[in-house]
């Protein structure tokens, strides 16, 4: 099936429209993500995030569902209460953000959407309101250091997980200067843009370094990504699997890695290594997967049995996105609380 932009539109109206017919407590739906894109479609395959929101409390935050073999439905639910406090939104960064970036309404009863976004959006990019998205991340990030460093965490699997984690807070503390938040597939495409706009680029580099310390081997591409396949197909079989490691959604990451392996190596690493490091922790019986990973990991110059020497560098980086953050407030004249 030939998939464009056009054919993303049309099943997500039809998603729409089902809803809106099965759930009459639904006054409002917009579009969000990639879906703004000119070029939604990543590895020819695509997800369709939609925020719809209920008059009552929702049954479950998110749901996934299966369009084709490319393409799922990635549906966030919230309550119209969620939105009750704008001043509390303009210091979200991903809800408040994204719901001023000009989503596509495709559903709205009685112009919600319009009299929310203008509440929410009202002085959402003033200094003060971006200072207050950021510093949480960073704040974030530094303290999973602190927990990393005092090892607290014993699984390697596990540690090497909220390593990840925080670069990825590190990271989206500075693009939140710049613009929105960055998401999963599209992260180490986007962030060397939103550094070189705060006139740090070192930052993307830096940043490459601390998960990717050795060029990805071309000779290993089908077997890392057969192996974090299996990891994946193991964990979709558990009824607690993550919604967002659910089967619907093995093509959009691995699809990703494969287009992105030679041209943008950085941004394949980037998905491969979250996804399958997730995968591995959220398994119930990990341990032949997590041999796999952890041999694999050593391919690519990583050691998380080993991660002083990361950690280390992780602090140094976490000093240059603090100075980030901090000469930015200065010259907004912004003072921290």
């Amino acid at each position: 099936m030939r998939i464009t932009r056009d054919t993303l539109m049309k099943l997500a109206r039809n998603a729409v429209a089902e809803r809106v017919y099965r759930s009459r407590d639904i006054i409002c739906v917009y579009l969000t993500g990639s879906m703004l894109k000119e070029e939604p479609l990543l590895g020819g395959a695509a997800d369709i995030d939609m925020v719809l929101v209920h008059s009552s409390t929702p049954e479950a935050p998110r749901e996934v569902i299966q369009a084709t073999n490319e393409v799922h439905i990635d549906l966030c639910h919230l309550s119209q209460a969620y939105f009750n406090q704008p001043r509390k939104l303009r210091k979200d960064a991903w809800v408040g953000g994204f719901m001023c970036a000009s989503p596509l309404v495709l559903h709205d009863q009685q112009h919600w959407f319009e009299f929310t976004q203008a509440s929410v959006c009202s002085q959402y990019n003033a200094p003060e309101n971006v200072m207050s998205r950021a510093w949480p991340m960073a704040e974030a990030a530094r303290t999973i250091w602190f927990d990393l460093h005092a090892g607290r965490f014993e699984n390697p699997a596990f540690t090497f997980w909220q390593y990840l984690r925080a670069l990825e807070k590190a990271a989206n503390a500075v693009s939140i200067l710049a613009g929105l938040p960055l998401t999963e597939r599209r992260f180490m495409l986007e962030f060397p843009a939103r550094a070189q706009a705060l006139q740090r680029p070192g930052l993307a580099s830096g940043l490459t370094d601390l998960f990717m310390p050795a060029p990805l081997p071309a000779d290993r591409r089908e077997t890392l990504l057969s192996a974090c396949q299996s990891a994946l197909e193991q964990l979709g079989r558990q009824p607690d699997c993550p919604a967002v490691l659910l089967p619907q959604r093995r093509v959009y990451y691995l699809n990703a890695v494969d287009a992105l392996w030679n041209e943008q190596p950085a941004a394949a690493a980037w998905i491969l290594l979250r996804v399958w490091t997730r995968a591995v922790c959220s398994l119930a019986e990990p341990a032949a997967a997590q041999q796999t990973w952890q041999t694999s990991l050593a391919d690519l110059g990583l050691n998380p049995a080993d991660m002083d020497a990361s950690l280390a560098a992780l602090d140094a980086y976490l000093d240059g996105v603090e100075e980030t953050l901090d000469t930015w407030a200065a010259k907004n004249g912004i003072e921290r609380a």
